[in-house]
């Protein structure tokens, strides 16, 4: 178990910033595709942003220009990287490695509550 673990959330103030880092195994974190998506109370799971081995990133409109997606091969982790944090930003956010379309996984999600 374990091949994805996030952290980092927490609550924090409307327009503030947290950094939610995923550690991935090194088995799988080269050659996978990494990504981010979030759940809303009441809402279904959506896209956050990804990033794929060649570096390739993409956001939702929501958050683009806002957060940031990034690799750290060394330590085979991803983060996401959040700033003028809003309320609607509020829900619990995945971690997801992606090799293909058989072959995915998912971390167990940390909170993230976005509230004065």
């Amino acid at each position: 178990q374990g091949l994805l673990v996030e952290s980092g959330g927490g609550l924090v103030q409307p327009g503030g910033s947290l950094r939610l880092p995923c550690a991935a195994s090194g088995s799988i974190f080269s050659i996978y595709n990494m990504g981010w998506y979030r759940q809303a109370p009441g809402k279904q799971r959506e896209l956050v942003a990804t990033m794929t081995t060649a570096g390739r990133t993409n956001y939702a409109d929501s958050v683009k220009g806002r957060f940031t997606i990034s690799r750290d091969n060394a330590k085979t982790t991803v983060y996401l990287q959040m700033n003028i944090l809003e309320p609607e930003d509020t829900g619990v956010y995945y971690c997801n490695a992606q090799k293909n379309r058989f072959d995915d996984y998912w971390g167990q999600g940390t909170q993230v509550t976005v509230s004065s």
